[in-house]
């Protein structure tokens, strides 16, 4: 009776030794935090492109027009970015119309391959239109799609495109139809990140002080013999 007690003991004395290294093993094995994205990108960017526009509206035989973009973009994460943007272009039609126009979009930027040298990406926002001189001016709601190839260390290659609906039916100088005038926008460009090395450094550093307060919970839960 007493020998089937003893075994009794040990089996659970072997069984919460077991169930704590168990728990030890899988603490010790929290990830190690992705940091690539500091490594290629940054935390912030300066971005500059150049490329074409070309206006829906009320008239015929539109005509594709310079474009012209420089802007700033902060990543509060990996993954997500405010995007901050100055634009100037022409929009026109041929034999017809031909007018020059600015906006100054507010973007959120979503990265959908942060830590990887090719990734595309997805924006969405809202700006303020306006022609030369702000002769008319508009509200305007946007959206687009790009691609991000990183060529070395915070600096990249982008192409994107987006599309824009302005509150008004006068962007090219002619009321007409039942709906508001539109452009879409094509561009090549250039981003310039830089900053983040602090940030990297933090997120290192609390795996470090998460793996070091773990071992010392371990020491401390650890049978005594």
């Amino acid at each position: 009776m007493i020998a089937q007690q003893f075994r009794f003991q040990l089996l659970f004395a072997c069984i919460v030794l077991i169930s704590v290294q168990s728990l030890a093993q899988d603490k010790n094995d929290t990830p190690i935090p992705k940091t690539e994205f500091y490594d290629l990108r940054g935390t912030n960017a300066i971005d500059v492109a150049l490329g074409t526009t070309v206006i829906n509206g009320d008239f015929i035989d539109p005509m594709f027009e310079i474009y012209s973009h420089i802007g700033y973009k902060r990543h509060l994460t990996p993954y997500l970015a405010i995007d901050f943007g100055y634009h100037k272009f022409n929009l026109a039609y041929i034999d017809t119309f031909n007018e020059g126009f600015m906006s100054f979009d507010l973007n959120v930027e979503l990265l959908l391959l942060p830590h990887e040298h090719f990734s595309p990406y997805l924006f969405v926002g809202a700006g303020y239109n306006a022609a030369n001189h702000f002769k008319q001016t508009a509200p305007k709601v946007q959206g687009g799609i790009g691609l991000e190839y990183i060529v070395s260390s915070q600096f990249a290659l982008k192409l994107y495109s987006d599309y824009n609906y302005v509150s008004s039916d006068t962007l090219d100088g002619l009321e007409a139809g039942a709906s508001d005038d539109t452009y879409f926008r094509l561009a090549f460009g250039l981003n310039f990140y830089f900053g983040g090395t602090q940030k990297k450094t933090k997120l290192l550093k609390d795996h470090k002080t998460v793996i070091e307060a773990y071992s010392i919970t371990d020491d401390e839960n650890s049978p005594k013999l």
